[in-house]
């Protein structure tokens, strides 16, 4: 059976990955071409918090800050639990399945990288594992595919989705969203 995750999906906690040379916030020249709607899109620049998620978005793994003292889950990260107020924390591994809770089609003007895309979609899944866990993504036909690839008809609010991962530029891997039932 073909999936779009990698690794195991056992839902232990696991300590904070060794902190890896964070990417460029830019793209970097790379030996093969890129399409050039691809050299453009905007990239995440990840802060001290936030830094594990990405790393570990580059393992093909999406994992969610949690509170080691009280277990309460919390995104975006930060270095402090809103519930207890512990400073430690650990990174619970997702299931990397969801609902679509909301979405939009952006339309121009946009950046020009971007609308060469459009009109494509940008969505927000709630994780099944947490539903009060949203994230930001796309939902797209396959992990590499364009950011127009799923025809904006077939987005509905509650359909479910599961991640996959898609390498946005060299050291920058990005999650996405596959729906459940193409």
């Amino acid at each position: 059976m073909s999936t779009s995750m990698k690794g195991t999906t056992d839902n232990a906690p696991e300590p904070r990955p060794t902190p890896a040379p964070r990417p460029a916030p830019a793209p970097q020249p790379s030996d093969g071409p890129q399409p050039p709607d691809e050299a453009a899109l905007l990239l995440p620049v990840p802060d001290d918090d936030g830094a594990p998620f990405w790393e570990y978005a580059a393992r093909g793994e999406l994992r969610v800050q949690g509170c080691a003292a009280c277990g309460e889950l919390r995104f975006p990260p930060r270095p402090c639990c809103p519930h207890c107020q512990s400073f430690d924390d650990r990174w619970q591994r997702m299931s990397g399945r969801g609902r679509i809770w909301s979405y939009v089609l952006p339309h121009p003007p946009l950046l020009p990288a971007y609308a060469a895309q459009a009109p494509y979609n940008v969505v927000v899944v709630e994780l099944a594992d947490a539903p009060r866990i949203r994230l930001v993504g796309n939902l797209v036909a396959a992990p590499d595919a364009a950011l127009d690839s799923v025809d904006p008809a077939r987005i509905r609010i509650g359909a479910p989705v599961k991640v996959a991962f898609h390498e946005q530029a060299p050291g920058v891997t990005v999650p996405r969203w596959l729906l459940e039932r193409p």
